[in-house]
């Protein structure tokens, strides 16, 4: 099985029209009429290129790109004033392409570059990295289980200072595996929900989870009838682990979740609405962070071969933010989030949001859809 990433067509401008994309793929507009293909002849780096055939013929056609006898990729059943899209990841050389009729004459394709430029991500490459991943998300569900069995009982004894301690240490697990978790949508509204997601906010009876908790112990300061609540997030997290347990992990997920771990925090956390009861905000960007270098370090061999400059961009970038957070360490945990003026938020912004940007060309990079 091969994974491949499209992008939307472009408005191109004539045939033989080639463009750069953000992701570095090329793009090629072929024309095939009844005599022949328009170019017959064309140069394109190795790598990834886009390949749109157009189908200026009577007949309906294949394009194909061959390799001496073999067929590297193809394109079947064009219908006449048709296109078609095809991305291919082609290694240096020279390669024909069909014409359309087999009487044709055949078009040219030269492919420059070093080897080592070309490369393909398929499903055999993602086997390790899936399975120490799913390895890593269920040590941190087990983590997360545990530690909010402890944060509910202390809710549950009426125990508001121990229960507030133990707040910010269950919730980390949680986010560093958020794409996963996030996959479960019943159980991520009744466990991660904020009041703003209710007709009725925090008086609404669907409001549970974690977040009616933290407005109890911290605006509250009452945990009375909470009882219920606490015992339905514990289920629920054993519940969680469960499920993710017999989950196969998509590749697009798993790939794709850095970067929505971090759009996160730059869209929307980093105002300070998730946590704006307990103010331990600062311990979910660094959970989500780490989330997102889990899955940079699994996929670092892969992203490495492929795109080796988006993977200095990114390492770059995971090292200054991880530099930031560190100025706000607290012992073992993180000041409140209250304490930060306007400039240390928007010193710790602007390298989330690079970092963003980077993480959302991972999968074209490798070009899993």
């Amino acid at each position: 099985m091969r994974f491949r990433f499209t992008v939307p067509m472009l408005l191109l401008t004539g045939f033989m029209s080639q463009t750069t994309l953000a992701d570095d793929i090329s793009k090629i507009n072929i024309s095939v009429n009844d005599k022949q293909c328009d170019p017959m002849e064309f140069t394109v780096p190795a790598g990834k290129t886009q390949f749109i055939v157009k189908n200026n013929s009577m007949k309906a056609l294949e394009w194909e790109i061959l390799q001496g006898v073999m067929v590297v990729e193809e394109r079947e059943n064009i219908a006449p004033g048709f296109m078609q899209k095809m991305t291919v990841d082609l290694k240096p050389g020279t390669y024909e392409t069909t014409c359309g009729l087999l009487t044709n004459p055949r078009g040219k394709l030269v492919v420059t570059g070093d080897q080592a430029t070309s490369t393909k991500t398929t499903a055999n490459d993602l086997i390790g990295p899936l399975a120490e991943y799913k390895f890593y998300v269920m040590m941190e569900v087990a983590e997360f289980v545990k530690q909010t069995t402890t944060f509910t009982e202390a809710i549950k004894a009426g125990q508001i200072e121990a229960a507030k301690a133990l707040y910010a240490p269950a919730r980390q697990h949680y986010e560093r595996i958020e794409p996963i978790a996030e996959l479960f949508s019943d159980l991520d509204s009744a466990m991660d929900a904020r009041e703003d997601d209710f007709e009725h906010g925090a008086k609404d009876p669907l409001f549970t989870g974690f977040h009616r908790l933290e407005k109890a112990l911290w605006a509250d300061k009452n945990i009375d009838g909470m009882a219920d609540i606490a015992t339905k997030l514990a289920t629920n997290a054993n519940e969680l682990k469960s499920r993710i347990s017999a989950l196969s992990f998509p590749p697009s997920k798993v790939v794709g979740g850095a970067a929505a771990l971090v759009e996160e925090v730059a869209a929307t956390k980093i105002s300070g609405e998730e946590e704006r009861y307990s103010r331990t905000d600062l311990w979910d960007f660094q959970a989500n962070i780490d989330g997102a270098q889990k899955i940079v370090d699994l996929l670092h061999p892969l992203l490495e071969k492929a795109h080796p400059t988006l993977q200095t961009a990114i390492d770059d970038n995971l090292t200054t933010v991880h530099n930031t957070l560190s100025k706000y360490r607290d012992g073992d945990g993180f000041a409140s989030y209250e304490k930060l003026s306007d400039a240390d938020r928007n010193a710790l912004k602007a390298p989330i949001t690079a970092l963003a940007e980077d993480l959302s060309k991972l999968r074209g990079a490798l070009g899993i859809n």
